[in-house]
């Protein structure tokens, strides 16, 4: 007989009475029932109830250990009663009697509790992971993870993509975060980069000829912190085309993407294959507020700014008479609603940083609200007649510049529509959204920079950079958004030197600059590059999204918490003086605001 068991904990069924079996795992539960222990054995697999009384030499000892102690029980398979049959377990119509225990490793008191699935605090289970590990919930979202993983695999290779790995130390690129720096011992005062994403590499590959190429990909990130991303690192499905249209790609990756979703969404209904609605940026904007839209709310946006040209309601009249915009947010069916949830929804706007949200209620036909009573009944009639409003519902306003507005109207159509029950809980909605800016305004620093991926081919090419106003031009650049979150990023690429230097040069790169910073593919570009495209998907995501998680640690093995700290390893930790010394560096102390050194 093998020496830890002869079946896993989730093997065992009726076919088994009466044979004697030895199974490992670790003690789940313990139940007294005076004089009669019951354990629940656990191991990956799953759980068989173990029973020991006063006849087995096994009683004394499973007594005196604490719940997750690792044990090898050795007994007798019995048919359970068939009022204590638990349709529940797989192994639920049999327990074993244990004739004999060996103790392979005693627990000490639990930190925090395994069997229990109710909240505990974030820093003592990332701290003990392991045990957090253990927990069903998690344990399962992980295993869900490694079968997502492996399905994206297969579908890739059916699609005719080969997987290759690019390096992990290489150089610094412009993916719009800070880099993680490695320092070189051989090369004092240089550095290596981890990279931000592979996206050099499967370029180089293409002009390589490899044709298609995919990784699940690690990339890592010196964020701040944020809520819809781990912080330092993240897994994403890397992929690259050769001779591709953007079309194309999109052809190629709706079968791969819905197929895996398809796969694990259970009943829940995904958006088909050949289906997935194609969004221009500025309509997403307009119409959501966001880039990322969550399709299963069927609020709609719209910009009302010319009802209020000449108005009685002075307010939004001054505001679009400053060249800022007025937005409208439809409130369907609330005329049982109380004054208080309008009222509710003005200061959930002044929490968030803004002056408020106005609203116009509606009940029976009779307008409410001082902006329906300055703006007038006709006025508020033309208006619900071009947004086909109903006489029973109400209507929210954003208003102010047309960023503030679009972010403003965004927030408040996903808190309207969560408050009103309008969100299909039942449905993953994909959608590919189009023509992004290639380059956008930075108000802070008053300069040009690049809107997403300076690699990207602008629409128009060259003489679109040399002919156009840069904040007008738009590139082959896509997005993949379900349920609210941009799972995907993509675009076809710029291949051709010229109109690579010509790109960098609008945001203040020389040629030389080009030419030191991008070398490897600013050279490849000259000796004959494909046109090619491709795209990443946000494997953490897409996972967190299948399993019904709200969070990305609760589908990661070992994340870090918001603070970029490894509370189980103890990371970052200062180096050793001889270390240090070894990669010619010293530590500088950083400077409090006072000026001192903290």
């Amino acid at each position: 007989m093998h020496p830890y068991r002869t079946h896993t904990c989730a093997q065992l069924s009726l076919a088994e009475v009466g044979q004697t079996v030895r199974l490992s795992g670790w003690i789940h539960r313990k139940r007294d029932h005076g004089g009669v222990l019951f354990i629940d054995l656990r191991d990956h697999y799953g759980i068989t109830q173990i029973v020991a009384d006063g006849d087995s030499a096994a009683l004394p000892v499973l007594e005196g250990l604490r719940a997750e102690s690792v044990v090898t029980i050795e007994g007798e398979v019995k048919a359970r009663l068939a009022e204590t049959v638990n349709p529940n377990l797989a192994t639920g119509q049999i327990e074993v009697f244990a004739r004999s225990v060996t103790v392979q490793s005693a627990a000490e008191e639990l930190p925090m509790p395994v069997a229990d699935e109710q909240p505990y605090p974030e820093d003592i289970r990332l701290k003990y992971r392991f045990l957090d590990l253990r927990r069903e919930s998690l344990h399962r979202n992980i295993m869900t993870r490694v079968a997502i993983v492996a399905d994206m695999r297969a579908r890739m290779a059916a699609a005719g993509f080969n997987e290759f790995s690019t390096p992990i130390l290489t150089a610094s690129s412009p993916e719009g975060a800070r880099d993680f720096l490695v320092p070189s011992r051989i090369h004092p005062g240089k550095f290596y980069a981890l990279p931000q994403a592979p996206q050099q590499y499967k370029q180089l590959l293409m002009v390589a000829g490899f044709d298609r190429y995919f990784q699940i990909a690690p990339c890592f990130r010196d964020e701040d912190p944020r809520a819809d991303r781990l912080p330092g690192e993240f897994y994403q499905l890397d992929l690259e085309m050769s001779f591709v249209t953007q079309e194309e790609v999109w052809e190629t990756m709706e079968p791969v993407i819905q197929g895996t979703f398809a796969a694990f969404a259970g009943d829940k209904h995904v958006t088909p294959a050949g289906a997935f609605p194609r969004i221009p940026y500025e309509e997403a904007m307009l119409k959501y507020g966001t880039d990322k839209p969550d399709l299963r709310n069927p609020l709609i946006i719209s910009d009302v700014s010319h009802h209020f040209t000449q108005s009685g309601f002075g307010l939004f009249e001054k505001i679009v008479a400053s060249g800022g915009v007025v937005r409208a947010i439809p409130a369907p069916g609330t005329h049982e609603k109380s004054r208080k949830f309008f009222d509710d929804m003005n200061d959930w706007a002044r929490s968030q940083g803004y002056a408020g949200l106005g609203y116009v209620t509606r009940k029976g036909g009779e307008f409410g609200g001082p902006i329906a009573k300055n703006h007038g009944a006709e006025g508020m009639a033309r208006l619900y007649g071009e947004l086909g409003l109903g006489e029973n519902d109400g209507l929210f306003f954003a208003a102010g510049k047309q960023a503030d507005a679009a972010k403003l109207a965004g927030a408040a159509r996903i808190r309207i529509g969560e408050e009103l029950g309008l969100v299909d809980e039942n449905r993953f909605a994909l959608a590919w959204i189009v023509d992004f800016p290639f380059y956008e305004w930075n108000e802070e620093e008053q300069r040009i920079e690049f809107s997403h991926n300076p690699f990207s081919m602008p629409q128009g090419g060259l003489e679109a950079l040399t002919s156009e106003d840069p904040l007008s031009i738009k590139a082959y650049q896509y997005d993949l958004v379900c349920n609210g979150y941009e799972i995907a990023s993509g675009s076809i690429r710029n291949h051709s030197p010229e109109t690579m230097v010509k790109a960098f040069e609008i945001v203040g790169l020389s040629r030389s600059d080009v030419e030191e910073r991008f070398g490897g593919l600013y050279r490849a570009f000259q000796y004959g590059a494909p046109p090619h495209g491709g795209m990443a998907a946000g494997v953490d995501r897409i996972v967190m999204l299948l399993c019904g998680a709200k969070n990305l640690r609760e589908v990661s093995l070992f994340p870090m918490n918001q603070r970029a700290e490894d509370l189980l390893m103890g990371a970052p930790s200062p180096a050793e003086p001889k270390a240090l010394r070894e990669l010619h560096l010293r530590v500088v102390a950083p400077v409090a605001k006072d000026g001192q050194s903290s």
